[in-house]
């Protein structure tokens, strides 16, 4: 599902899943390498046709051996997420394990070299987690870092696009949808009776096409109606 890139490196491939079980997908995996030479990049990003589930993103978490100490091991430091809506990004990793960017970098900020790269006096291993979760408590997190960075959430990084609040539609509005959508499919199904003065009838087996086809696309997008402007067709 991920790659990692640290420049001057070859690509890492190598990932382990870490809450792996029979018969349920995983959402922890791990990247492991080590931490010299030293770095100040790390590139994440989605593979070929990864797509995660609904309303979740990718956490991303680094452990360095200069990571501090808890009763449960070494610290995880949050550095971001990617996400359906930004499938990769690149993390500047700053002073000791402190993560200097949550997005894509500039320019002079790709080189792999100054103060505070991992792995300027160290040995041993980096481990790179990768955790699948709420895209909610992910965006929490994202904010939480930013703040502590004095810097404001970029909308165009949004890990889940959130459409903008809709007043809720009431039950004569969605009938009227239903109805209109029957009626738009219909129409061109009309046809002029003589036996009834001109008076147009539609055959029964096109009203069954239209429920067919309307009940396809709720189970396809069950929210089409509740939309401000959904599509008739």
């Amino acid at each position: 599902m991920f790659s990692v890139v640290i420049p001057g490196r070859p690509c890492l491939t190598d990932i382990a899943a870490v809450d792996a079980q029979p018969g349920v997908q995983p959402t922890k995996f791990a990247f492991a390498f080590p931490a010299a030479p030293r770095f100040n990049h790390i590139v994440v990003f989605f593979l070929p046709g990864t797509v995660l589930p609904p309303d979740t993103a990718a956490a991303i978490y680094l452990q360095t051996p200069n990571s501090k100490i808890t009763p449960n091991g070494p610290e995880f430091q949050f550095l971001g997420a990617i996400g359906n809506e930004k499938p990769s990004a690149i993390f500047k990793i700053g002073s000791g394990t402190q993560p200097a960017n949550t997005g894509v970098a500039q320019d002079d900020e790709m080189l792999d070299d100054g103060p505070g790269a991992v792995g300027d006096a160290t040995n041993g291993q980096v481990t790179l987690g990768i955790s699948i979760e709420p895209a909610q408590n992910v965006a929490a997190q994202l904010a939480a870092l930013n703040s502590a960075r004095g810097q404001p959430q970029d909308p165009s990084t949004a890990l889940v696009r959130v459409p903008p609040q809709q007043k809720p539609i009431t039950t004569k509005v969605l009938a009227q949808r239903v109805i209109g959508n029957a009626f738009n499919f219909l129409a061109s199904f009309a046809e002029t009776d003589p036996n009834k003065k001109g008076e147009q009838v539609i055959p029964l087996k096109s009203f069954r096409d239209w429920w067919t086809k309307f009940e396809r696309r709720i189970d396809m997008d069950p929210t089409f109606l509740e939309r401000e402007d959904p599509s008739q067709s």
